[in-house]
């Protein structure tokens, strides 16, 4: 590559990084300023929506904002295990995507015995998605006698949007509600090898939900 093209790639790159972040937002909801007291025996479990055939909350997401909330003083159990243990009433078909539909399963002395077995008093509901809204730009690769490289330039915006609702399983009622919206610009630069520069949406969107769900628990002394 020429010095020319060195700096003005250099340059490109130098300002396209400092755009490369993401744009967070929280929105929260809870009837009571004061955080709940969870015993030494419960745990909360964190479930993604879905719907049988069409919908699926990203796994890796709810993962990711599970791991954030654990703490000393907060026990969170994995969401498969609370899953497999309660088949098949938290599958797709049959999971509940409402506090009415919640408390007709909670009468069900079966389901309420397991869930009492798995030490499971609070239920946050995780639903959202991670999207790409807008697209632009081009990259051209190609091989030639002298070697081969990629040219052009592409930028696309990506999207999260994700509410947790906190649901007490004891009492049946809704304790709280958290809404992120997380949007950035990634970028692709074609300069002989293609260079991403990728803004992390997603992760700060679950950064900021799992911190800030951490803040609803503590510790009952």
């Amino acid at each position: 590559m020429k010095p020319l093209c060195k700096s003005v790639v250099g340059g490109l790159l130098l300002i396209l990084l400092g755009g490369c972040s993401a744009t967070t937002t929280i929105d929260e909801y809870r009837p009571s300023s004061q955080p709940i007291l969870l015993d030494a025996n419960e745990q909360v479990v964190v479930l993604g929506r879905r719907d049988a055939g069409h919908y699926e909350t990203d796994r890796e997401f709810i993962d990711c904002v599970a791991q954030r909330m654990r703490g000393s003083d907060i026990s969170v159990l994995p969401e498969a295990r609370f899953i497999d243990a309660i088949y098949p009433w938290f599958e797709p078909r049959t999971a509940p995507k409402g506090l009415p539909r919640l408390k007709k399963l909670m009468q069900d002395p079966m389901i309420k015995t397991v869930v009492n077995q798995q030490s499971v008093r609070y239920l946050v509901w995780l639903d959202g998605s991670t999207e790409t809204v807008e697209k632009g730009g081009s990259i051209s690769c190609a091989v030639g006698p002298g070697g081969g490289g990629c040219f052009g330039f592409a930028q696309w915006d990506k999207l999260s949007v994700y509410e947790a609702i906190v649901w007490d399983l004891e009492e049946l009622q809704e304790m709280g509600r958290l809404r992120v919206d997380s949007e950035g610009t990634s970028y692709l630069i074609g300069a002989v090898a293609p260079i991403p520069l990728l803004t992390p949406v997603k992760s700060d969107a679950c950064a900021s939900l799992g911190n800030q769900l951490k803040t609803f628990f503590t510790a009952s002394e």
